[in-house]
């Protein structure tokens, strides 16, 4: 997939283009349905398909609250590249670009610089300055400019229409399965292994450190599997202050089932599969120990019913 930077340095496309449009942050179940919608028409149309999004989220630069995005934007961009998808083009969402009205949108963006011949959007995309254009502005500057505008129904599930927004929400309450649920997929942050205190080395229970720039990392006790390399490891993952010691950082540790050798600097994806509990201070390092017992314990329950037989890790770290 070609990752395009610069409206003013565009390659020329080999055919015409079918463009959607949109932040496409977490590519839930909605913005799937859209990629697949972009790729099949193109394939029938002869067309190029490109996604446009924007770094940073429009609301960081406009919005009055800071907004946590669901994925970085490299996680974004693999995420697209699945679909199928030959190019994205990240155009930097600035005060400047923000200033356009509607109309510019279209024929600076649209028209001049992607001659897009098709534009893919959402059934609820606003666009241009104060978000004035809706999907009947573009509609009608379509039919000026000559390119047909697609809008794709929003997905629906348990009746409430799947959004960004919904998704962080449930991420922040730590409601994980209602959030991967809509997700389409495990939620995912990703990071690099860091020294850590050796404070689980010490309780019997080894810990990966990880640092990530995941703007969303749920605070709790989580059932979890940890990629590193080609490798996955059930695992249940810590995101908190660990009151129990009095520090105040937050912290992502791991502990891997069945994991030997040192991870300290690979990179480690983590996929949260369940909640287990909240953080919580324990009177004495007794009585963390025993929790973490019981946290791993219901970790095993959790993962043995999800891959309806006890998987080999599970098996050989029973063993230790």
């Amino acid at each position: 997939m070609n990752v395009l930077e610069r409206l003013d340095h565009l390659p020329s496309f080999r055919r015409p283009v079918a463009v959607a449009i949109g932040n496409f942050d977490g590519l839930h179940l909605g913005h799937q349905k859209i990629l697949r919608f972009l790729v099949e028409r193109a394939k029938e149309s002869h067309l190029y398909s490109l996604v446009l999004t924007f770094s940073p989220h429009p609301e960081k630069v406009l919005g009055q609250s800071r907004i946590a995005m669901i994925q970085t934007l490299v996680q974004r961009l693999a995420g697209i590249e699945e679909f199928g998808v030959q190019a994205v083009l990240v155009t930097a969402f600035d005060r400047t670009f923000s200033s356009l009205s509607s109309r510019e949108f279209v024929r600076k963006i649209i028209v001049s610089a992607l001659q897009a011949r098709e534009v893919i959007i959402g059934e609820n995309f606003r666009f241009g300055r104060n978000r004035q254009g809706d999907i009947k502005t573009l509609e009608h500057l379509g039919s000026r400019f000559g390119f047909a505008v697609h809008p794709v129904r929003a997905v629906v599930r348990n009746g409430q229409v799947v959004s960004s927004s919904l998704i962080r929400f449930l991420l922040a309450e730590g409601k994980i399965e209602k959030a991967n649920s809509l997700l389409g997929r495990a939620y995912e942050i990703e990071g690099k292994v860091i020294k850590g205190a050796a404070r689980g080395k010490t309780l019997g229970f080894p810990t990966t450190n990880i640092q990530t720039a995941n703007e969303i990392a749920p605070a709790g006790v989580f059932v979890t599997e940890a990629r590193i390399h080609d490798r996955v490891y059930p695992s249940v993952t810590n995101i908190g202050t660990r009151p129990t010691f009095g520090e105040e950082k937050l912290q992502v540790e791991s502990f891997l089932f069945g994991f030997q050798g040192n991870a300290y600097r690979r990179r480690v994806k983590l996929c949260f599969l369940k909640k287990l509990r909240d953080e919580k201070k324990f009177p004495a390092s007794p009585a963390l120990v025993e929790q973490i017992r019981k946290d791993i314990a219901a970790a095993r329950n959790f993962l043995a019913n999800r891959y309806k037989r006890t998987n080999i890790y599970l098996r050989d770290n029973k063993k230790r």
